[in-house]
């Protein structure tokens, strides 16, 4: 008798990065892929018609952020396991994510027999966690791990932050995370004052040290 296989919605911006991943999965009889979204409010809408088993998530994405989206989409749909797949490396955004119930981490340059696995083990309610990222929780619950500076800035922050640090102008950031000009001068007001720095070049010189950009 044949099994259902593992439905599975891709949210990424971008169109390319949707196709790797789908021709990766492809190589699975078990997992197929019965949804796309290019934005939040495309995959919100998409999971309010369908149903699916594991949701891949970008971080970055126009408006609403991977992480963001994330917790809409455990109130929606509490059974659907959600794994992170982005260019940014765990060090960044893993425990975030962790936190906030992904059922995983992975980086897009994840080999496919990982990314299988890992979709496998979401939808059978189990988590996937890199042996380094296992390391780095272990560190954290024996109190050995150090805390940087932008541990403490919100999700939102941390976006703000990134984009200030790649040197682009405040306007454009408000555009692209659709916020008022004067929201974002806010958040880099926060950001400057939890982390201790004092100016744009500071931040791009800690994201630089700290592989954040």
């Amino acid at each position: 008798m044949c099994l259902d296989p593992i439905r599975v919605l891709l949210v990424d911006d971008h169109a390319i990065a949707r196709n790797g991943v789908r021709l990766m999965l492809g190589t699975a009889d078990d997992i197929a892929v019965t949804g796309e979204a290019g934005d939040a409010q495309q995959a919100l809408a998409l999971v309010r018609e369908r149903t699916f088993d594991v949701a891949l998530l970008d971080i970055t994405m126009p408006g609403m952020n991977g992480l963001d989206l994330l917790r809409q989409l455990h109130e929606l749909r509490p059974g659907m396991a959600a794994l992170m797949l982005s260019t940014y490396s765990e060090e960044i955004y893993a425990v975030r994510a962790l936190k906030l119930g992904a059922a995983g981490y992975l980086t897009k340059d994840v080999p496919t027999p990982v990314l299988v696995d890992a979709v496998r083990r979401a939808a059978a309610g189990r988590k996937y966690v890199s042996p380094a990222l296992v390391e780095k929780l272990a560190s954290m619950v024996s109190g050995d791990a150090a805390t940087c500076g932008h541990e403490a800035l919100s999700n939102r922050e941390l976006e703000v932050f990134k984009l200030i640090a790649r040197g682009e102008p405040l306007v454009q950031i408000g555009e692209r995370l659709h916020l008022s000009p004067n929201t974002v001068t806010t958040y880099r007001s926060r950001i400057l004052d939890k982390m201790g720095l004092a100016s744009n070049a500071e931040l791009t010189r800690y994201a630089l040290e700290y592989g954040l950009i």
